[in-house]
């Protein structure tokens, strides 16, 4: 069934474990979720991100992706992650997508404010949530997401929530996007902080490459949601190396892959404790 954020993320928040959005750019990485959600009895949040665009076209993918959620037996919020500009984050508003994060982060505090205020109340409008952030998620590639001036204060998130009335509100505490070159070294306590200080799910972005024991520490700091892509793209690539090696078909090997993924999916949905929560 289609839901948005606030119908699985207030649960989850209350009872102290996450829901995992899990990215997806095509409809192997799309079947492998779903049924994965099913077999865990899990809700799910599954999503595409404007920067992988390019690689599993809105237009194209926006109707299978609602397709399935609608049909599907537990709980589906379908996600836009990272909407970088209004025009795409409208074009997917339009699609039907039930929840849009509008990622303003990379721009000054107060056009992030302005822009992110009218986004929740545009989306508000037509039904939908909103995810937004504040401070900087980095990129793993640079490991600016050590850098402890782009992370999130009490403070900020207090204003920022004020300001524009978001459903759920991404944290920057260490984490960041992509294959990490090291160790993230992740600032629990100010989480902790944070959570203290609003009354809204907190996001997790850069979820991929974390220990167990970060996930499970930062879920019980208050992290309501997490985001899942590059542990499935990987889970993808080993799958397809297994089937190249068995000599498999192209047929065949899409199982593999997709099987490869589903098993990826279910592992982070035991870790975050939303399995038996649909």
């Amino acid at each position: 069934m289609l839901v948005t954020l606030n119908d699985v993320l207030r649960r989850a928040q209350k009872e102290k474990y996450a829901v995992g959005l899990f990215n997806t750019t095509d409809t192997d990485m799309l079947q492998a979720a779903i049924e994965a959600a099913e077999e865990m009895r899990s809700p799910i949040i599954i999503g595409t991100a404007e920067v992988l665009l390019p690689y599993g076209e809105l237009q194209l993918i926006a109707p299978s992706v609602l397709a399935a959620a609608k049909r599907a037996s537990v709980p589906v919020v379908v996600h836009y992650d990272h909407g970088l500009t209004f025009e795409r984050c409208m074009e997917a508003l339009k699609l039907g997508f039930s929840s849009i994060m509008f990622d303003g982060s990379v721009h000054p505090y107060e056009e992030n404010i302005r822009a992110t205020a009218e986004m929740v109340r545009i989306a508000h409008s037509l039904g939908a949530t909103v995810e937004g952030e504040i401070g900087h998620v980095g990129e793993a590639s640079s490991e600016d997401n050590k850098n402890t001036d782009l992370y999130t204060t009490p403070q900020e998130a207090k204003e920022y929530l004020e300001a524009t009335g978001v459903d759920a509100l991404a944290v920057a505490i260490g984490t960041a996007h992509g294959v990490y070159k090291s160790k993230p070294n992740l600032n629990t306590a100010r989480l902790r902080d944070i959570r203290a200080t609003v009354d809204v799910p907190l996001v997790l972005h850069g979820g991929s490459g974390l220990s167990d024991d970060d996930f499970r520490t930062c879920i019980a700091e208050g992290i309501a949601k997490v985001n899942i892509f590059t542990d499935l793209t990987i889970a993808g690539v080993n799958g397809t190396k297994e089937a190249l090696e068995k000599g498999l078909g192209y047929l065949d090997m899409r199982n593999v892959r997709k099987d490869a993924i589903k098993e990826a999916v279910k592992k982070k949905m035991g870790l975050f404790g939303c399995a038996g929560k649909a």
